[in-house]
């Protein structure tokens, strides 16, 4: 048996059936944490299932931000400072980092709601996790508008990495398995994965 939708059948399901069946989708997605501050000191930690890589050369990441038609603490925190860190969701933390989704006031910090720690180092002015194994420090380079439905595309540059050293390969892959990184499914779910090969680079 199959289902079939189309797209009005789509457009006319409950919202958070919707959203769910859309959201899931794409596949299964990264999950990080985005850590903010704004002028005023204060922090924000966000969960992600967004960020994706834009290029090599220069080192670019981006993330989708959603419409502004609410406050959203960690887009207005990038827009007042440049400055934001990318950590992996690991399975130690994966709980933690669901809870920040929930919407706390903005002199709320997720840090002190979840229990995560915040980190300052090598200068940068944002705050990494110190849980996370694979943190990265980036700079804005641009905010592209989505006109189609008012989300944002944020695009930076990476300045600071941390990780270890061992899941480091010779051929310049992280080992994100042996991190612990998790992957995420639609709004609400958590999985580890398992690598079945690597291929080599195709040609025709």
């Amino acid at each position: 048996m199959l289902t079939h939708l189309d797209n009005n059948q789509i457009e006319t399901l409950e919202d958070r059936k919707r959203i769910a069946l859309i959201n899931s989708l794409s596949g299964f997605k990264s999950l990080n944490l985005i850590g903010t501050v704004n002028r005023q000191d204060q922090t924000n930690l966000a969960i992600f299932n967004s960020v994706v890589h834009i290029g090599a050369n220069p080192p670019l990441m981006g993330f989708v931000s959603r419409p502004d038609s609410v406050e959203k603490h960690t887009i207005e925190n990038i827009r007042q400072t440049s400055y934001y860190t990318i950590n992996h969701v690991n399975k130690d933390i994966f709980e933690q980092a669901h809870q920040t989704s929930a919407r706390y006031k903005r002199d709320e910090s997720e840090f002190d709601a979840t229990g995560l720690t915040m980190e300052y180092k090598n200068n940068f002015p944002a705050p990494f996790v110190s849980e996370s194994n694979i943190q990265i420090g980036l700079e804005l380079r641009e905010i592209i508008s989505v006109k189609t439905n008012n989300t944002l595309l944020v695009i930076g540059e990476i300045n600071h990495l941390q990780f270890p050293s061992d899941i480091w390969e010779e051929s310049g892959i992280l080992d994100i398995e042996k991190a612990g990184s998790v992957t995420g499914s639609s709004l609400d779910g958590y999985h580890t994965t398992q690598l079945i090969t690597r291929l080599k680079y195709a040609k025709p």
